[in-house]
């Protein structure tokens, strides 16, 4: 069987797609955000300088969210056009709960992605769940705030540390449960962590720089369990392969980045 592992696509396709893929896998992050990673950077250096955050507005909300909508749903129909093609959410993404608060707080209509994606013929959003696809077990882990990432960069921040934990905790019984189950490739948003996942993108805050960003929780499954593989992205610029003992751990990257697995 030969696997293309699409890095985090943000709304971009691959320009020339290898022959005979027999299976498609993302690495989370389907849709563009632009619009709503410039804010968020710009909050965090009001932050780190003590300025107030700036506020989201009715018509702000909206271009942010049409933008991740209509281009994820661009890149999931271009890719289940190929082969069959599994997915996780990845920190982009237009959570369905989330939407229902925002179109009652903006009193505006928004789109509906997942309850939209999970329509696309050949498609599948897979969360914290395991697939049998042609003789391998692939264990898809939704991105989750680990502790360890929390500590690294919001030091301080009580609101966010106490999300992380049961978050944490939550990642924790999952992955305890791909183990009872021997999977044999795990799917994850971030990189484990020291692996891949150093920080030195140029439009990363400049207090981030340098810093791993990866997960010790998936460092630590992978180094107990070790599975044939890792499939993860979010560091965009830790694009490549490298091995924890006999698992090969491959960042995909962003974009228009991909690697091609064989598996026999």
């Amino acid at each position: 069987m030969r696997i293309l592992v699409v890095g985090d696509p943000h709304g971009k396709l691959i320009g020339k797609i290898p022959k005979d893929i027999d299976l498609i896998i993302i690495t989370g992050d389907l849709g563009k955000s632009d619009l709503a990673r410039k804010l968020a950077f710009r909050n965090i250096e009001r932050r780190k300088k003590g300025l107030p955050e700036l506020k989201e507005t009715r018509g702000k909300i909206k271009k942010e969210l049409f933008e991740v909508y209509d281009s994820a749903i661009k890149v999931a129909k271009f890719y289940s056009g190929i082969a069959p093609t599994y997915s996780i959410m990845g920190n982009v993404w237009n959570n369905d709960e989330g939407i229902k608060k925002d179109e009652k707080k903006y009193r505006i209509k928004l789109p509906y992605l997942n309850r939209d994606l999970r329509k696309i013929r050949n498609f599948s959003l897979v969360k914290n769940n395991i697939r049998n696809i042609r003789g391998l077990k692939i264990g898809f882990l939704e991105y989750f705030l680990d502790v360890n990432w929390i500590k690294e960069f919001y030091s301080g921040n009580k609101e966010m540390m106490k999300r992380a934990r049961k978050e944490t905790a939550k990642a924790r019984r999952i992955l305890k449960w791909f183990a009872k189950n021997k999977i044999d490739i795990l799917v994850c948003h971030q990189p484990p962590y020291g692996i891949l996942d150093k920080v030195t993108a140029k439009f990363a805050p400049k207090h981030w720089k340098g810093k791993h960003a990866g997960s010790k929780v998936i460092l630590d499954y992978i180094k107990k369990y070790q599975p044939k593989y890792v499939f993860c992205g979010h560091i965009h610029e830790g694009k490549g392969k490298k091995n924890i003992g006999k698992t090969e751990v491959i960042n995909a990257g962003c974009c228009e980045d991909y690697f091609t697995v064989e598996i026999k």
